[in-house]
């Protein structure tokens, strides 16, 4: 017999159900959870000699419109990726490993199948990247959200040594500018993708561009790559001065953000691959320089600003890894000129 929330549109046994399944899975694999999940707050033990002058560094973030596609296309198990990724991708460029994650999920109505996979990918992710899943919120709303439809926010909390926080002050004139190729989109410009896709253009979700070579929906909705395990050692050794994390806004508004105003950033973008889902969007969208590069990543997630004295040991680390990475460019003096100034590309 349903009860009367129920009849209102709110099912809190499949949102009990979704829950225990998953806070079996923390609490069985994560020393650091103090009860698991369900509880009113989430706790988390720290190592009482984690850290000299430890610094607790937080941030939240969402998905954004990508969501749309997952929902209209059924396909949600990458989104929690994407969600974990969007957050301490974050807590990396300030010098912070991530410690634990929070997620929270609003929808119209609770599908146990739909719910289970989400959190199932935000697990993954968390576990993946060494990260607590410590808590989070399902929160069912009847008549806010469209049917299927969903929406994602994440919060992150990070660790660092106050001494060893990424800062503008520690990047310099002659640092180098390593960048780290992204995986597609990520999780940001995707009001404008689905505009130039699906509106200007009439193009289908199992839609297999010849440039790409499988279905659209699949470049699309390709996870937020994840960055923690890449930088946990060049954090740890201190061998970075500075890091971007390239989300909305691009290179040209996000790298700034990584040093001081007397300094810029002179980017070559001809030396990394370019994807082949921003070539189709460029040229369908007829998109000019600033519109690649201040809303899309253009190939590149995260940018490093590395001293000289330290770029054999950051390149010999990414080897090691076996992540690709580029020399992209340099810092220099400014001269009232822009902040990015990109080299290889034709001015708007």
């Amino acid at each position: 017999m349903k009860n009367a929330y129920e009849e209102a549109g709110v099912n809190i046994a499949a949102g009990e159900a979704v829950v225990d399944a998953l806070q079996k899975k923390v609490h069985e694999t994560d020393p650091h959870v103090l009860g698991g999940i369900g509880g009113f707050a989430g706790c988390y033990q720290l190592s009482e000699d984690q850290l000299d002058a430890p610094v607790l560094v937080a941030g939240s973030d969402g998905v954004g419109t990508k969501v749309l596609l997952a929902a209209k296309s059924g396909q949600v198990n990458t989104i929690g990726q994407d969600l974990v990724a969007m957050c301490v991708n974050d807590l990396l460029a300030q010098g912070a490993l991530p410690l634990f994650f929070l997620d929270y999920l609003a929808l119209s109505k609770l599908e146990e199948d739909q719910v289970s996979e989400i959190l199932s990918g935000v697990l993954a992710a968390c576990q993946e990247q060494g990260i607590t899943l410590l808590g989070g919120e399902t929160a069912e709303m009847p008549g806010v959200y469209q049917p299927q439809h969903f929406d994602l926010a994440g919060f992150a909390v990070g660790l660092a040594s106050k001494q060893a926080l990424l800062t503008p002050a520690n990047v310099q004139a002659g640092d180098y500018l390593i960048g780290l190729p992204s995986n597609g989109l990520h999780s940001n410009g995707f009001s404008l993708v689905r505009k130039i896709l699906f509106t200007d253009h009439d193009y289908q979700f199992d839609q297999v561009l010849p440039s790409i070579g499988h279905a659209l929906i699949d470049e699309l909705l390709r996870p937020t790559k994840l960055y923690v395990n890449v930088l946990r050692p060049l954090l740890g050794q201190h061998l970075i001065a500075g890091a971007a994390h390239i989300t909305g806004g691009g290179l040209l508004e996000n790298v700034p953000r990584m040093f001081n105003d007397s300094l810029a950033a002179e980017i070559n973008t001809g030396t990394w691959p370019q994807q082949a889902i921003f070539n189709e969007l460029v040229k369908l969208g007829n998109l000019s320089v600033t519109d690649r590069y201040q809303t899309f990543n253009m190939g590149i997630g995260m940018v490093l600003a590395v001293h000289p004295a330290q770029l054999d040991a950051v390149t010999d680390q990414l080897i090691a890894q076996h992540e690709p990475f580029y020399h992209i460019g340099r810092m220099k003096p400014r001269d009232n000129g822009d902040a990015v100034q990109l080299v290889g590309v034709d001015n708007d």
